[in-house]
């Protein structure tokens, strides 16, 4: 190879590896809708004053977008008589919650600026400020997605990782997305703060031997060998608050779904585990980096995609 063709090959190497973050930019909508991301803090900020759990569930729609094929604003679709959306997914079925508060900031941003910002960059900015509103950290949000036109069921089934995967399968699904070990558990640190449903769990409160057997107890009372599958318990001891608590569970096996244990099993994320306890602020900027990953996967730019006028159906 000549040097010329060594130096090409370079050059678009780094143009792919930059592309993303050359396409999305922080000052999107300063022209087009001024008012877009006071408007949706200001939504965010009132849902989970009167819900804060609505900020743990704003994140977790985030990352359930973004786990498959990109931050694109499928998961937001509905089914109708001829397209299936991701809704009625294993990990999402009657699971995930805040469609509604996506719903209301779409609506005052449509009065505001019709057809200029994207349900996708409305959730993206939703998660952050749902989990600044819980104390937890900020990061900056690039802008300039484009919602998809299309879903997928099985993607949905396939790609995000269930709460009774090993730490092995748990790396495998974060690398296939392109994140490191330090990264998977920064990002399982969004667990100190939201509630689990009966059915993520029981598995674990029943047959796990890696778990302390007074909490155990505490969570069979609520949690029955059948029935309850709804029935709530906090992913952590503080869930209304964005903290370090759930490292700490893990050092006294007190995680509350099996994967979250996986994490400090005597495994190799361990010392992440103990890092993150001792040092909150390492947690916290770790956790805002990998945020800042994660919202830039495969995001639709340019021509690609549409801005829907309705995040619930394609236009």
């Amino acid at each position: 190879m000549s040097i010329m063709s060594l130096l090409v090959a370079l050059f678009v190497v780094a143009i792919s590896s930059y592309g993303v973050s050359a396409q999305l930019s922080a000052n999107f909508y300063s022209t087009s809708c001024p008012t877009a991301l006071s408007t949706i803090k200001t939504v965010t900020d009132a849902a989970v004053s009167q819900e804060a759990r609505m900020g743990a569930s704003l994140l977790r729609l985030h990352f359930h977008d973004c786990f498959v094929n990109g931050c694109d604003a499928s998961v937001l679709l509905d089914d109708t008589g001829n397209f299936t959306g991701e809704k009625t997914a294993g990990p999402n079925n009657n699971s995930l919650r805040g469609f509604e508060v996506i719903d209301n900031i779409k609506t005052q941003l449509e009065s505001a600026c019709p057809g200029v910002v994207s349900c996708a960059d409305i959730l993206t900015v939703a998660a952050r400020d749902g989990t600044v509103a819980l104390n937890g950290p900020t990061w900056n949000v690039l802008l300039g997605r484009r919602d998809s036109t299309t879903a997928s069921l099985s993607a949905a089934n396939t790609n995000i990782p269930g709460p009774g995967l090993s730490l092995s399968a748990l790396m495998d699904s974060f690398s296939n997305k392109g994140f490191n070990a330090n990264e998977l558990v920064a990002l399982s640190g969004s667990h100190t703060i939201g509630q689990a449903r009966c059915v993520t769990f029981r598995n674990r409160i029943y047959n796990d031997t890696n778990i302390n057997s007074t909490f155990a107890t505490s969570l069979q009372a609520n949690c029955p060998t059948s029935g309850g599958n709804g029935n709530l318990a906090p992913l952590d001891p503080t869930p209304d608050a964005f903290d370090n608590a759930y490292f700490s569970n893990l050092q006294t096996q007190r995680g509350l779904l099996h994967s979250d244990q996986e994490l400090f099993n005597g495994g190799s994320t361990d010392s992440l585990v103990n890092t993150y306890v001792s040092n909150s602020a390492t947690f916290f900027t770790d956790f805002a980096n990998a945020m800042v990953k994660m919202s830039n996967l495969s995001p639709l730019t340019g021509t690609n995609g549409q801005i829907r006028t309705n995040c619930r159906r394609v236009n």
